[in-house]
Order: C-alpha cells, then sequence, then structure tokens
C-alpha cells in the first residue's frame, strides 16, 4: 500500500510538473512577442509608460524562462530563481525610472491613440496569461511568482490606458511620465516582495 500511495504521488507530481511547463511555454511566447509590439511602439509613440511596459514583457519573458529551467529541479533550484527573478524585476524598475528621466528631459508629448491601442492589445494578451496561470499560483515560489509578474502586468495596462486618456485630453506628456515612474514603483516592490521571499525559503532549505 505504502509504495502504491508513493507511486501515485509521484504520477501526481509528475503530471502538475508537465502542467505547470505547457502553461509557462505559453505564456513565455505571448510576452516575448508582445515585449517586440510594445517597444517598438513605444519609440514610435514616444511613451515613456508604453516602453516601460514592454521591458516588463521582456523581464515577463525572463521570469518564465528562469521558471522552466528550474521546474523539473528541486526546491532550492526554484528559490534560486525565484530570487533570479526578484533582482531582474528590481533592475527593469531601476531601467524605467533611467527612461523616464529621459523622457522628462526631451519633452516630448506621447501619440496618445498609438498608446491606448497597443495597451489594450497587451491587455488582453495579459489577461489570458493570468488565467492560465490563475490555477498554479499557490504551486509554489516559482509558480507565484510568475503569477504575481502577470497580475502586475494587468495593472501596468491599465495605467498605460488610462495614461493615454489623459495625454489626449491635456496634450501634455506628463500623464505618461507619472505612470512610467509609478510602474517602476510597481515592478520594484514585486522585485523586492519576490527576493524577500526567495531568501527566507533559501534560508528554510538549508536548515533542514
Amino acid at each position: 500500500m505504502g509504495k502504491s500511495c508513493c507511486e501515485t504521488k509521484a504520477s501526481e507530481l509528475a503530471s502538475l510538473r508537465q502542467s505547470q511547463s505547457g502553461v509557462l511555454k505559453t505564456v513565455l511566447l505571448i510576452n516575448a512577442g508582445m515585449f517586440l509590439l510594445e517597444l517598438v511602439f513605444g519609440f514610435v509613440s514616444k511613451s515613456t509608460a508604453l516602453t516601460a511596459d514592454s521591458l516588463d514583457m521582456l523581464g515577463d519573458a525572463a521570469v518564465y524562462g528562469f521558471s522552466l529551467y528550474a521546474l523539473h529541479r528541486g526546491a532550492l533550484w526554484r528559490a534560486r530563481a525565484g530570487l533570479v527573478k526578484g533582482i531582474l524585476m528590481a533592475l527593469f524598475a531601476v531601467g524605467v525610472l533611467g527612461h523616464a528621466l529621459y523622457r522628462f528631459l526631451d519633452e516630448s508629448t506621447p501619440q496618445a491613440s498609438t498608446m491606448g491601442f497597443v495597451a489594450v492589445v497587451a491587455l488582453a494578451a495579459n489577461a489570458i496569461c493570468l488565467y492560465l496561470l490563475y490555477s498554479h499560483r499557490q504551486d509554489d515560489i516559482n509558480m507565484r511568482s510568475t503569477w504575481l509578474c502577470s497580475r502586475n502586468d494587468i495593472v501596468a495596462n491599465v495605467g498605460v490606458i488610462v495614461a493615454s486618456w489623459l495625454v489626449f485630453l491635456f496634450q501634455s506628456g506628463l500623464p505618461d511620465l507619472v505612470v512610467g515612474c509609478g510602474l517602476a514603483g510597481l515592478f520594484l516592490w514585486s522585485g523586492v516582495s519576490v527576493i524577500r521571499e526567495a531568501r527566507n525559503e533559501l534560508l528554510t532549505i538549508r536548515l533542514k
């Protein structure tokens, strides 16, 4: 009976890992594609918020790549992947702030219609990712951090859409800069949160 129970648990774990892998590959492809789309149109429209969102997509693609790498490894590797992902999120936040400073000095007004359209497309893409990741959000630190990234993306997309409306309404680039900096703050907070959780898990593993 004990052997049968172990075999059942092993089969369940293998099935879970296979399911996680399929989800991660799908969201990785979606985020990589949206990164390229938002980056191009972010520069075309001169939008800090849209460029910030594209960098977030790139960070998420890297996050999902690390998650896939750690998926079939032990708890130690999954915790390490979580730590790397948290550091990446924080670094991208700093990059977005640098881009915001550049746009502030440039004093250009973004193209509101381009911002809004691309942000709506990105929102639809991230809604799909969030739906796919939802059932795995409590599996482990590895999957939880990927779900947090996807959740942040939804907030970021809505922020860019709101910014595009305000840019159009006031014919000013200030709302774009404010949202871009706000997104950077969100990335930084999420990155620090993931780093702390991964560090605590690493300490727990080492004490065992």
